[in-house]
């Protein structure tokens, strides 16, 4: 099988000599990569003292290597390698031969599925593919694209479009691994290399196979590959050696000197355990002989110490066993270098103070004298001090350990329970003890604390508002105040001069005393009155808490959810003001008295009266609330709220404006109780009935509860009539008997069991004496007939229907005779009367003949009685397209568009309301009409200019010619009309609304066109046309729009208080809160809007309030309450490294913010602007002890971070210049006078031309000009500024 074959060339012209991974070339001549490889200038100064030292150029400014092939054309490619900037696209040609395709049996080629592949290859790679096939079925690719995309594009190709064989190769599975790579980055680029799929079986497998799938190069590649790497770890080894523990040490060395050294010369790698594990084996890996060479060097270095060592012990205190292992046993390591021997420690846990000492003899002296040393280096002492002296030790932002710092240097103080404890220098340790006793015994003599277990509740009245009582006592008797809740314990800690302490103690009982004799009581009153309690911009609540200005009354907030308003003040007052607060509820309850008044839609509008007139009397007159429904609700109770005899006399003047208006009448009808049930029938069915037979009156019975037997009726006189006389007759039959049966029949067939206009079934209930009821369109089964009535009532009426229904069952045919000249009107608008009458007749189908057919029988098919029916409607039909005639109505050709309607629905409900035909007239017909001049004939429009009548303003309506008159008349109606109507400016635009959606959807609800003048003519008039009806809708509509905006713009006036408040800028992140929380539940509260100062504002610490103005003075007291809570905080400031601040926040500020919840505190580092004063500045936030917690643990971890990481930094490399050179030269003495430079080139011109010249920029040396034409550029010949070329 011949081999896939691959061809590769680049995608540009341009060679490429040396071709580096990332498309660039490489230079071969390289230049020095520091100026350390650069010759150190060498001075011709002779002798000493200040003379000024004279330096050679060429020496100070070395020459750049020669260019040997500035002579060699740029296209002589068997020159040296030149650097050129190049595309990195690749192209490659693939070719996969006839036999080695996967399957020829397709479409052609580069069609079809091909082409799909081929594309998502491109998508999946950037690569672009171009496809080619021969006529021996053999394939050819172009592939384009960078050359991680040429080789994953192949890969796909091959697998795609080539047959795939495998093979299997034995490894063993412990190379697994080495093959696979880390992350499997290695077998991924063997695969993408090959254009292979490489398969190695997981761990847990008992396999030891690597499956290999591609094409039979690619799999040979990959064997190669996969073999070369399992032979090369059949190379490695590994050894184990035993040596004693305590023999590691000299072979580790100090600071594992000799491990390197040892590793470094035998290329093994050496294993030693630590010290804190006790295993003797060590473990050497690497090459065979690398492994030997080592184990041999470990055993000699064991054997001889073996021979050379003894031992030395010695008794330590075991305090001081950590000053000779020193931090992470840096001491012992430098014993070991030192001294040649090692120490060994016993373990931390043991109590055992016998420290060894092994090595050589000689040597045991001299480290026996070092670790006494370095045992007695540090002294430790503890001091005897109650806590809360710590802090005046420490001082204030930690004067007294600067101090301490500067006197003692390298004391470590350590503060604990009730002890302080230092350790280092005796001497130093001694000094600081001195210190610091002093300080703690003046402390005790005039200092003092006293501890007051207070109730909770009385926290914030100790406090005060914003902190007044607090600070007051703090700056009159210099005193500390801190509130402690810590393990269910609720103290107030004062701390100070004895008398203060005395006097502050003295002053919060009295204040505890007077809370403990105030009364604290819940009142539960209703949420939904609670914004009547507080009243309109807080009038009714402001007025009690004036009267009870000692009691504090709080309301729940809409989003507490509760019931419960809270009162605290004194006894007597508490009382008073909890009866006045009940007196209102009940006031606020009686006015609150709500009633329902049904009015039929229609009277709606003459209760509103016009612009609101009627409904804003009866409001204002009778103090009561009134709701009406919104336009488009079908809904139609008013609802009245206010108190009890306000609410019934409003109701009786709305019901009387409809009974004015109509022949509304109410009566009553007495029926036993015990029927109520069987009157309304199953889920209502029986009374809706009723309801909807009689015209849509209401009847209303009365509550369960109430034991009335007087139901009322409501509605048009005559539908009451009807209404009362079937309830009376039911109630009879339901007092002689109640009787149920059900008849089933199709549902297509109800409207013939029914009638015309309910003919057939009133024939049978008036024969009959029941009342038969067929299903409504919410129940579930469409075919059930219910029957109600007598037992002998129901049986008839059960066997009529029923022998109705097996006619209808029965189908027949029969025979009509209609003239062929009305069969186009049945027939027309796709048989559109055809199927009314068919549904009408219980589903009688009716064929007329064909066109042409030249008969005038009509073929009907189904039930009898359906037939029967179908005649009769169809004979109907015939008498009106008898008695049809044809009237005009002359409307301007310009008004057609407007009376049809969107789609024509308007012309639609005419012709269907009044059965009758209409035909507009062809709008491009504008010949006159002779004898007919508009303003003349029927007065249209109410036009009085007189121009002549068009055939284009002449409808036509056919029918009867009283349904004729009436649909004219209703044509004549749809004449839209124009009215202007004021409405001020600023309403426009919110009547108009987002891109005109809210003018679109009222022009759409009204039916009615709406013109607003252009916005520069600010003009009030706005233009509503429409028919006279929808006008007068429209302008109700508008009406109501402008009393809503007058109010809403009061409102908005009263929202728009501003309020500014004073606050410290350092506040403001607080108030802002993790996220906005703080600000945001404010904002929410209130119902305000808060907004703080932005950076460009000259006032800082402004914010701004915006709302009603009780809200925002609510808002700004909520604002200084937190904030006199945070000026209550104690603030201290401490010196940190700033290097060490990273390590100190932690990952994403992980370790900072554990400090900060654990020590309750707040810490901010040095912004970028703090930073230019004093960058290592860090400010700690909180309660006083949490403050100084979190100070001893921020300088605890700063020290361990200053030992570990800065003492170790190495230091930033100097930059080699040349004035290091310089410096270097003349011995490291700063030479006053400057220096001297020898053979410069602008001393040769000055020896060839007196004055000095500009460089000449057509100097083809000193300027030369970059081709990559490949012609060489003539040197121009002008002398170079420089001097000669080197």
């Amino acid at each position: 099988m011949q081999a896939a074959v691959m061809e590769e060339s680049n995608a540009t012209n341009i060679e490429q000599p040396i071709a580096l991974n990332n498309g660039q070339e490489q230079v071969s001549n390289e230049q020095p990569s520091s100026p350390t490889s650069v010759a150190t200038p060498t001075s011709t100064n002779s002798g000493t003292g200040n003379a000024t030292p004279a330096f050679s150029y060429d020496d100070l400014f070395p020459a750049l290597p020669a260019n040997t092939s500035a002579s060699v054309p740029l296209s002589n490619s068997a020159g040296p390698a030149i650097a050129r900037v190049t595309s990195s696209q690749k192209t490659q040609v693939l070719h996969v031969p006839g036999e080695e395709r996967k399957s020829t049996e397709s479409e052609k080629f580069g069609e079809g599925e091909s082409k799909r592949i081929c594309q998502q290859i491109t998508k999946e790679t950037g690569a672009q593919i171009e496809i080619a096939s021969g006529k021996n079925q053999s394939l050819t690719f172009l592939i384009k694209g960078k050359q991680s995309e040429l080789l994953d594009a192949r890969r796909k190709i091959l697998m795609s479009f080539s047959a795939q064989a495998s093979r299997q190769v034995s490894i063993p599975k412990e190379h697994y691994r080495v093959i696979l790579g880390k992350r499997g980055e290695r077998v991924r680029e063997l695969e993408r290399l090959t254009s292979t799929r490489i398969n190695i079986p997981n761990q847990g497998d008992e396999s030891d196979f690597i499956t290999i799938a591609g094409t039979k190069e690619g799999i040979e590649k990959a064997e190669q590959e996969i073999r070369q790497l399992s032979a090369e770890q059949y190379k490695k080894s590994s050894d184990r050696t035993t040596v004693p523990k305590i023999y590691h040490p000299f072979i580790v060395g100090p600071s594992n000197e000799n491990l390197n050294k040892l590793q470094e010369e035998t290329g093994a790698k050496i294993n030693v355990p630590p010290q804190q594990v006790q295993k003797d084996e060590i473990i050497i890996s690497g090459e065979k002989d690398a492994v030997a060479a080592a184990k041999a060097k470990v055993e000699a270095i064991y054997k001889e110490m073996e021979k050379k060592c003894s031992t030395v012990s010695v008794e330590v205190a075991k305090p001081q066993h950590r000053y000779v292992i020193g931090p992470k046993g840096a001491t012992i390591a430098e014993i070991l270098q030192l001294t040649g021997v090692s120490v060994e420690m016993p373990p931390n846990d043991s109590p055992s103070e016998t420290i060894t000492l092994r090595g050589p003899q000689v040597a045991l002296g001299n480290a026996l004298t070092v670790v006494y040393q370095k045992a007695n280096s540090v002294k430790s002492v503890e001091i005897k001090a109650p806590h809360w002296t710590h802090k005046y030790v420490i001082g204030r932002k930690g004067v007294n350990m600067k101090q301490l710092e500067e006197d003692c240097p390298n004391v470590n103080v350590n503060c604990l329970e009730d002890k302080i404890k230092l350790e280092g220098d005796p001497e130093n340790v001694d000094k600081a003890m001195s210190y610091l006793t002093e300080i703690i015994r003046n402390y005790e003599q005039n200092f003092t604390y006293v501890v007051m277990t207070v109730n909770p509740s009385y926290y914030k009245h100790i406090i005060g508002k914003n902190g007044a009582n607090v600070n007051r006592l703090k700056d009159e008797l210099k005193v500390n105040i801190n509130i402690e809740e810590r393990e269910g314990q609720n103290n107030i800690r004062i701390e100070g001069p004895k008398e203060g302490v005395q006097q502050a103690q003295l002053e919060l009982q009295e204040k505890i005393d007077k809370l403990e004799n105030e009364k604290s009581k819940d009142v539960i009153i209703d949420r939904r009155l609670h914004r009547s309690i507080i009243g309109a911009k807080g009038e009714k609540i402001r007025e009690i808490k004036d009267r009870y200005r000692q009691v504090t009354i709080t309301i729940p907030t809409p989003q507490e959810n509760t019931d419960i308003v809270k009162l605290r003040g004194p006894k007597e007052d508490v009382d008073k003001c909890h009866k006045d607060l009940l007196k209102l509820v009940k006031e606020i309850q009686e006015s609150s008295h709500i009633i329902e008044v049904p009015i039929f839609k229609q009277f709606h509008k003459f209760v509103i009266g016009k612009g609101g007139a009627n409904i804003k009397k009866i409001r204002d007159e009778t103090q009561t609330k009134i709701d009406l429904p919104a336009e488009g609700d079908t809904n139609e109770v008013i609802v009245i709220t206010g108190k009890k005899e306000n609410v019934l006399e409003a109701k009786e003047r709305i019901q009387k404006i409809q009974n004015e208006l109509s022949d509304i009448v109410t009566e009553e009808v007495q029926i036993p109780p015990k029927y109520y049930n069987s009157i309304i029938g199953t889920g209502g069915k029986l009374i809706s009935s009723i309801m909807e037979e009689c015209g849509g009156v209401s009847i209303k019975f009365p509550n369960s509860e109430s034991k009335s037997d007087k139901v009322t009726i409501r509605g048009p006189k005559d539908d009451v009539e009807k209404a009362k006389g079937q309830l009376l007759e039911l109630a009879n039959e339901r007092q002689l008997a109640s009787f149920t049966a059900e008849v089933r029949a199709k549902q297509q067939h109800h409207k013939f069991l029914i009638g015309k206009n309910g003919a057939s079934i009133r024939k049978i209930r008036d024969a009959t004496g029941a009342r038969i009821i067929f299903p409504s369109n919410e129940d579930t089964d469409k075919e059930v007939i219910t029957i109600i009535g007598k037992e002998d009532s129901v049986k008839k009426a059960k066997e009529q229907l029923e022998a109705i229904i097996k006619e209808c069952d029965e189908v027949t045919e029969g025979e009509v005779v209609v003239d062929p000249k009305h069969h186009k009107h049945f027939v027309a608008k796709r048989g559109f009367i055809l199927h009314r009458i068919s549904e009408e007749c219980g589903g009688v189908m009716i064929s007329f003949p064909r066109p042409g057919a030249n008969s005038d029988k009509v073929t009907l098919k189904g039930p009898k009685e359906c037939i029967e029916a179908a005649k009769q409607r169809i004979a109907e039909i015939v008498a009106d397209l008898e008695a049809q005639t044809t009237i005009d109505v002359i409307i301007p050709q310009r008004q057609h568009r407007t009376i049809m309607g969107a789609r024509g629905y308007k012309v639609q409900m005419v012709t269907s309301q009044y059965d009758v035909q209409i035909k507009f007239p062809d709008r491009d017909a504008t010949e006159p009409v002779e004898g007919l001049v508009n303003g003349e004939t029927n007065g249209v429009d109410g036009e009085t200019t007189e121009e002549p009548v068009r055939q284009c303003d002449v409808i036509r309506i056919t029918g009867r010619i009283e349904k004729c008159n009436a649909a004219k008349q209703a044509l004549i109606d749809l004449i839209p009309i124009e009215e202007e109507l004021n409405v001020p400016f600023d309403l426009h635009r919110t009547i108009i609304g987002p891109r005109g959606a809210n003018v679109r959807q009222f022009m759409s609800k009204h039916d009615v066109h709406v013109e607003l003048p252009p916005s520069e003519l600010k003009s009030d008039v706005i233009k509503v046309s429409g028919t006279p009806a929808h006008v007068a809708e429209a302008k109700e509509a508008l009406q109501k729009m402008i009393e809503d905006y007058e109010a809403d713009r009061a409102d908005r006036e009263l929202r728009s208080f501003v309020l500014q408040v004073d606050v410290e800028t350092e506040y403001h992140s607080k108030l802002i809160g993790r996220q906005g929380a703080v600000i945001n539940k404010l904002r929410a509260d209130h119902d305000v809007n808060i907004s703080l100062p932005k950076r460009d504002d000259p006032n800082q610490r402004i914010i701004t309030i915006t709302g009603y103005q009780a809200k925002a003075e609510a808002a700004r007291d909520a604002i200084l309450e937190i904030v006199g809570e945070l000026q209550t905080l104690h603030r201290e400031v401490i010196e940190i490294d700033s290097r060490i601040h990273s390590h100190i926040i932690g990952h994403r500020g992980r370790t900072i913010r554990k400090i900060i919840d654990d020590y309750k505190v707040d810490i901010k580092f040095p912004s970028s602007d703090d930073a230019q004063n004093n960058p290592n500045a860090v400010t700690i936030i909180g309660k006083e002890d949490d403050v100084e917690n979190a100070k001893e643990a921020l300088l605890s971890m700063a020290e361990d971070y200053e030992r570990d990481y800065l003492e170790n930094l190495p230091p930033s490399p100097q930059p080699q210049t040349v004035g290091a050179f310089l410096a270097g030269a003349s011995g490291g003495s700063n030479n006053e006078n400057g220096f001297i430079i020898k053979d410069a080139p602008w001393e040769k011109q000055k020896q060839q031309a007196k004055n000095l010249t500009a460089p000449n920029t057509q100097s083809q040396e000193d300027f030369p000009h970059f081709s990559a034409s490949g012609t060489p550029v003539a040197a121009t010949p002008i002398t170079s500024v420089w001097g000669p070329k080197n």
